[in-house]
């Protein structure tokens, strides 16, 4: 379900307002077996934030997984982990609409990220989420030599590949963090 707000000038305060009703409605959906889309979202960025992540990461760490949101894509659905809907690029592609291009790039990548470091490190690999393990083969496995050579070429890739490795370590069930209102100044400030 897309989300279309109109975003001006004259209504960030707004759109950040639906944008965050959206997310908390429709993120109440689990994304795996220990945590909702919402608490990996929030998960996401508080680990941006505790890491003193660039400011542009810690709104891509929120909102990482949008695209799972506007595909109703979550553990409850049989397609979740049986075909590649590249979230990633469906998330990118309507965040460019209203964010920067830093911080669309690391969403854009996360994914590409995840086949990165598993060619690039075993033990990162053997760490994987049995959800990350099986998604992971739809996506096309770990990257050969040569797409961890042009992924190190692209703009912004250290950035994917940071939110990234918050991304599998914020699936703790339970876990305290701040709420999605924690980054409304933040979510405004990265507004185009």
């Amino acid at each position: 379900m897309y989300l279309d707000v109109p975003i001006t000038a004259e209504n960030p305060d707004n759109f950040v307002e639906h944008l965050f009703a959206w997310l908390e409605r429709e993120g109440q959906t689990k994304y795996d077996s220990s945590v909702t889309q919402l608490e990996h979202a929030l998960q996401t960025a508080n680990l941006a934030v505790i890491e003193n992540a660039h400011e542009f990461e810690v709104v891509a760490a929120l909102l990482h997984d949008v695209g799972h949101l506007l595909m109703n894509e979550n553990s409850a659905e049989s397609d979740f982990l049986a075909s590649d809907l590249m979230h990633e690029s469906v998330g990118a592609e309507w965040l460019e609409k209203f964010f920067p291009d830093q911080l669309v790039t690391a969403v854009r990548y996360h994914v590409p990220a995840k086949r990165y470091l598993c060619a690039m490190d075993e033990t990162y690999y053997k760490g994987l989420s049995a959800a990350s393990t099986a998604s992971l083969r739809v996506q096309g496995g770990p990257m050969t030599e040569e797409e961890c050579s042009i992924f190190e070429g692209l703009k912004g890739w250290q950035s994917a590949v940071a939110l990234r490795k918050r991304d599998d370590r914020a699936k703790m069930s339970g876990k305290d963090v701040p709420s999605i209102n924690a980054y409304r100044d933040l979510v405004i400030k990265y507004l185009k």
